[in-house]
């Protein structure tokens, strides 16, 4: 892979040298960006509108803790104008190839960069490095809109208004979808706010809105989860008798599986409340596909399983039909 992305990086070089002459005169390009997570690119393509061509490079589907970049992958980022990742490990195995095309004198911007400290979770499981799933908690998620924001203005000055304006808007949205939340899950049973799900993605999530969350596999899905793990949790679903468990769009559900054979085991019935969006919005096109669409979904799926009240078409009446099932 080393070898790969610094004979990629040479290609790129020419490459783009050659590109800046023969393209001086084109004021009316878009301004081209690559980046990782469809969380991260749904920031983006917000404030930037019809300035700029985004692409993702992790698809819907995809876990971005595990994903390794291709050849094309590389390409791409080598040949972008800017170049924008989730960060707090993440992509953690990408690290090296965003290090190498900075230092090449690319633009490589991380969204969690400028979130304040005091607002990150340490979980002691996690190398040191704190909790990256920020976007699961709307408020966090902000602040890596208006970090994008600054960014993107001081570069593209020009565009400094529409940016402006286009952010204002999207923030509007997002308020708007963190009340939806908050009103979801206030309606679950206070002793059925308990969140179980494949692995460790909802801890924001958990803290912003007043539930316990729990998961199976730690931080990160390059961890493995143990037998003693999951009889722990077994014994937590049948002690306080936790109706639901979810799975996630990512993961395998083969553990939520054995976490509910296990409960029925032991005299108690758990239903799989639905699945999740975690590290991956849905399938581009879709409302689900969208920031707002994918912890729309969560959020009315939650509160469903759990006893709680909200519409099965979520707060704007988009959500597909038997998704959140």
């Amino acid at each position: 892979m080393k070898r790969l992305i610094v004979g990629m990086l040479c290609l790129g070089i020419c490459f783009g040298c050659s590109k800046k002459v023969s393209e001086t005169d084109e004021k009316d390009r878009k301004i081209s960006v690559v980046c990782t997570t469809g969380m991260v690119g749904d920031i983006v393509k917000n404030i930037m509108g019809n300035t700029a061509e985004v692409s993702n490079m992790i698809k819907a589907g995809t876990d971005p803790h595990l994903y390794s970049p291709t050849r094309g992958d590389v390409a791409a980022l080598i040949t972008a104008d800017l170049v924008f990742y989730s960060g707090l490990y993440l992509e953690g195995r990408m690290e090296d190839v965003f290090k190498k095309i900075e230092e090449k004198g690319k633009t490589v911007f991380a969204v969690t960069d400028n979130v304040p400290k005091e607002y990150l979770l340490m979980p002691a499981d996690y190398k040191g490095h704190p909790d990256p799933h920020v976007w699961m908690d709307v408020q966090g998620w902000i602040h890596g809109v208006n970090a994008s924001l600054d960014l993107l203005v001081g570069k593209f000055p020009e565009h400094a208004e529409a940016y402006n304006a286009n952010a204002n808007a999207y923030i509007e949205k997002l308020t708007k979808l963190d009340a939806y939340i908050k009103k979801s899950m206030a309606s679950i049973p206070e002793n059925q706010r308990v969140l179980v799900t494949a692995h460790d993605a909802f801890s924001y999530f958990g803290r912003a809105y007043g539930l316990t969350e729990r998961g199976i596999q730690g931080i990160s899905t390059d961890s493995e989860a143990g037998l003693k793990d999951i009889s722990n949790l077994v014994s937590f679903l049948v002690e306080n008798k936790i109706p639901a468990v979810f799975v996630e769009s990512t993961i395998d559900p083969k553990n939520v599986q054995a976490l509910i054979e296990g409960a029925k085991a032991r005299g108690h019935n758990v239903v799989i409340g639905g699945e999740l969006f975690a590290d991956a919005m849905g399938s581009e096109g879709t409302y689900e596909g969208t920031f707002v669409g994918m912890l729309d979904h969560n959020a009315t799926t939650i509160a469903r399983a759990l006893g709680g009240t909200a519409d099965e078409k979520g707060f704007q009446g988009k959500l597909s039909a038997g998704r959140h099932e």
